[in-house]
């Protein structure tokens, strides 16, 4: 069975760091470009940065960059977000997700990543 799984969410304060792990069983986690996104309370679900499977290639949300770095080590099947300088709007459940159709051009198109994670939440306390 597929499946993707994060973790390292939490609670931190303002100004705090968290690492998100994404892991995969059941695929192979370098043959797909990745993202990542995140759903806030009462919002709607948001896109966060993109990896290619080489890990050239990133890119990210406009309010995501210089804080958030998307990377991925395919030898462990696991991608990675690392935030910095956290803020209290970025509370939210983080997910990340793969598709066979996921490229530069489709990055933020939900309806097209075939897997998602269960999520796991960050909370940025003030």
């Amino acid at each position: 069975q597929e499946q993707l799984e994060e973790s390292g969410g939490g609670l931190v304060q303002v100004g705090g760091s968290l690492r998100l792990s994404c892991a995969a069983s059941g695929r192979t986690l370098s043959a797909y470009n990745m993202g990542w996104f995140r759903q806030a309370p009462g919002k709607e679900r948001e896109f966060v940065a993109y990896i290619t499977t080489s890990g050239i290639i990133r890119d990210y949300a406009d309010w995501a960059k210089g804080r958030f770095t998307i990377s991925r080590d395919n030898a462990k099947n696991t991608v990675y977000l690392q935030m910095n300088s956290l803020k209290p709007e970025d509370t939210a459940v983080y997910y990340c997700a793969t598709g066979r159709q996921i490229n530069r051009t489709t990055m933020k198109s939900q309806t097209l990543y075939d897997y998602w994670g269960q999520g796991t939440q960050v909370t940025v306390s003030s």
